[in-house]
Formats: structure tokens, C-alpha cells, sequence
């Protein structure tokens, strides 16, 4: 019988360790990348491809080039592959980001056979028709004129712009006339020398045969094609502040922003943590000033954008309009609390406990751990990355926080975007 009476006890844990996955070659040379402990008759098929929006020539080309796979084949129209992944319960999920692209196959294993080889036909064979082209060119350019009057929306595109700049592929954002020039011969042109098949990751329930089937039918998805490289350049510009003007709106989104470290720098776990302690969870510095000391916000929140190339630190949240400089005024006092005051042991003590409990619950399930595994892998990242990040936070100073505050947050060097 359970004793109600007690509390369980409590274990401090020390070390993060991920499940190691089963690494095969497809006959393309691609790396397959296996985590088969699931229990639930489920599998999730990854590919990831070095089609992000670092290699655009044409701007829009990555988002109208993947958006663009479900649309027809040579075999099939889009209602007739839409009819087959709705008949076996199956889903396709597809996204376009800044530095690669991935389209997800989400299927009950059962089903695997019925739907791979129509999967693997999307992504090497789209047809791309024009009709269903022009057609998501509409919808984009109507959903661009909605998000064009949204606060938020417009602060988030212009704090990217006024630290990357707005030819940069970090900073840049798809505007309607990009989506007027842009033509199929661009997403065909794309699609030849951009999608090639970068890894594969595979989450669920395996049997042998599938596993076969799994080999066979993606080792002749497209792993070679002509790369071309461009030279990035970044903005240089001092940090400065903005304010774009929307008509109507009785409240303003707040954002400010600078480039940061990436994860391979050795300051990494401590500016996770100092992130954390400043905006990075509902009992962080910012919540308690902004929210419920002052009452100026219902949220706010900073975080650290790690991308491939470069990273990004940004804080945002939305106040009345009357209330914008206050709020300014507040977010650069608690970052420079930060740079001139030692953290308390007992704040310090609750924000890891916070952090490192957030970033086991993180692993709760096969796929949330394939993630894990994927960010190591993408980003090149040494093997026991999450094990020695978990630990170097865990043992993180408040004088290591301080210096690493006066390093990387100094309040003056953030860009500032208030829109509404």
C-alpha cells in the first residue's frame, strides 16, 4: 500500500543523458537516423533537406518551393494526394526555415506501405502546376495584408531587418511584390539545385520489413545536385530605436533585440541561464516587474534564437501605448541589475532547478528526444552537448552570470522596435 504520509524522496540529478540512436547509411550516402523505442504503433519520418532560406536567390523561392511539394505529381493531382494521406489517417507536415527545410510523414505503421512511396514521390518528383502556384501566391499575399496590421507581426519583421539587414537571409521577409516576381521556373530551378537530402530521422515503432521498406524506398530520394554558395553579409549598423506607426491600435508590441552567441561559444549555458532569470519562465524578473509589479503587460518574454550561422537574443511583449516608455524603461533597469548586481543564492537556486527540470521534461517522449538528437547532428555540435550544457549550468556562479551580463546584455547595444 502507498504511504500517503510521506513525501517521496527527492534525488538531485546531475547528469543529462540522451538515448544513443541507430546510425545507418542509405545507398544514396545519406545518414538514417533511428530511434525505434516507442511502444505505440506510430512512426514519424523526417527529411531534412539544405533548402533553407540561406540559399534564395529569389526571395520566397524556400517557402513557395516547399508549400509547393503537395500540389501534384506527374501521377497525381493535389486533391488526389490530399485523398490518399486522409484515407490511412496520415499527415504530412512541412516546414521551410532559415537554414534547412523538413517534410514530415506522420502514419500509424500499419499503414507505412500504403503511403511511403506516394511520400517520396512528393519529394522528388513535384510538378509544381501553375494553377495551384497562382493560387498559393494569393493566399500568401492575403494573409500578408492581415499580418501587415498585427503589432506583433510588424515588430518581430522589423527587429529581425534592423539587426541582420533586410538582405540578409536572417533579416530579410517576403514581401508581395517578391511574390509577384517569383515564378515556377524559379521553385523548379530551386527545387534542382537546393533540395538535396540532408539526413533522415525516423521516430516509432519498426518492424524488420519496414525498416527494409524504409531503406529502399528513400535511398532514391535526390542526394546530390549542384550547390550554390553566396557571400552573406551582415548589418553593421549601431544599435538604435524605432517606432512604426499603426493606425487604429490602442496598444504597441515591444521588441528589442541584438545578435548573440551561438552554441558552440564558451559563455553558451551561462546566457541560457542569465536568459532564463531574466525573461525565460513565468517567474522570471521581467513577469514579476512588467506584469505584476507594474500591471503593464499580460506577458513577456526573452529568449536566444540559435540558428546555424549566427543567434539571436530578443525580448518582446505587448503594452497600452501610453505605457511603451515606461516599459523600456523598466526591461533596460532589470538587464542592468543584472550587469551591476550579484544574483541572490536563493534565486539563483530556483531558476536552475526551473531550467533543468524544463529541460528534462523536454525528453518526456521518443520524439522530443529525436530533437534533441537532430539539433546536435544539423548543427554540428559535439555529442554530449546537452549532457555538458545541463552540468555547466548546474555548477554556474553569480559572478560568472554578472561577467557574462556585462559581456553579452549590455542594455545600450540592443536594437529597440516599438510598432502600434
Amino acid at each position: 500500500m502507498l504511504d500517503r504520509k510521506s513525501a517521496p524522496q527527492c534525488a538531485e540529478i546531475k547528469n543529462f543523458h540522451l538515448p544513443a540512436p541507430e546510425i545507418l547509411e542509405l545507398t544514396n550516402g545519406i545518414p538514417l537516423v533511428l530511434f525505434k523505442d516507442v511502444q505505440q504503433q506510430v512512426l514519424k519520418i523526417e527529411l531534412v533537406f539544405n533548402a533553407g532560406k540561406w540559399f534564395e536567390t529569389k526571395r520566397g523561392a524556400a517557402h513557395f518551393t516547399a508549400q509547393m511539394l503537395e500540389k501534384g505529381t506527374p501521377n497525381k493531382t493535389s486533391y488526389q494526394i490530399a485523398e490518399v494521406f486522409d484515407r490511412f489517417g496520415c499527415s504530412v507536415e512541412v516546414s521551410a526555415g532559415y537554414d534547412f527545410t523538413s517534410i514530415s510523414l506522420y502514419v500509424l505503421s500499419k499503414n507505412i506501405n500504403k503511403v511511403l512511396p506516394l511520400f517520396c514521390e512528393i519529394v522528388t518528383s513535384p510538378s509544381f502546376p501553375e494553377s495551384e502556384f497562382l493560387l498559393l501566391k494569393d493566399v500568401f499575399k492575403q494573409n500578408l495584408k492581415i499580418n501587415s496590421k498585427k503589432n506583433s507581426y510588424v515588430a518581430g519583421k522589423t527587429i529581425r531587418q534592423n539587426i541582420f539587414g533586410e538582405q540578409h537571409p536572417y533579416g530579410g521577409s517576403v514581401e508581395s511584390d517578391d511574390v509577384d516576381k517569383l515564378t515556377r521556373e524559379d521553385l523548379l530551378h530551386y527545387f534542382s539545385n537546393h533540395f538535396v537530402l540532408h539526413e533522415v530521422y525516423i521516430t516509432g515503432f519498426l518492424s524488420t520489413s519496414t525498416k527494409q521498406l524504409l531503406i529502399s524506398e528513400l535511398s532514391g530520394v535526390k542526394s546530390t545536385a549542384i550547390q550554390i554558395t553566396k557571400a552573406i553579409s551582415s548589418n553593421t549598423n549601431e544599435a538604435f530605436s524605432q517606432h512604426i506607426e499603426i493606425l487604429g491600435s490602442v496598444q504597441s508590441s515591444l521588441r528589442l533585440g541584438k545578435k548573440t552567441i551561438n552554441r558552440s561559444h564558451p559563455d553558451y549555458p551561462a546566457f541560457v541561464l542569465l536568459n532564463h532569470i531574466l525573461g525565460g519562465y513565468f517567474g522570471s524578473r521581467l513577469m514579476k516587474n512588467i506584469r505584476e509589479e507594474k500591471g503593464l503587460t499580460y506577458g513577456i518574454h526573452s529568449s536566444i534564437n540559435t540558428l546555424k550561422n549566427d543567434a539571436l537574443f530578443l525580448i518582446g511583449t505587448d503594452v497600452n501605448r501610453e505605457t511603451q516608455d515606461l516599459a523600456f524603461s523598466e526591461i533596460k533597469a532589470e538587464i542592468n541589475k543584472l550587469i551591476e548586481e550579484p544574483i541572490e543564492r536563493s534565486e539563483l537556486e530556483v531558476t536552475k532547478n526551473h531550467l533543468l527540470g524544463s529541460l528534462q521534461l523536454e525528453t518526456a517522449n521518443p520524439f522530443s528526444i529525436l530533437e534533441k538528437i537532430k539539433t546536435i547532428r544539423l548543427n554540428q555540435l559535439n555529442p554530449n552537448f546537452y549532457n555538458t550544457l545541463f552540468k555547466n549550468i548546474l555548477t554556474t556562479d553569480a559572478a560568472t552570470l554578472k561577467r557574462v551580463a556585462q559581456s553579452h546584455l549590455q542594455s545600450e547595444s540592443l536594437f529597440q522596435v516599438s510598432a502600434g
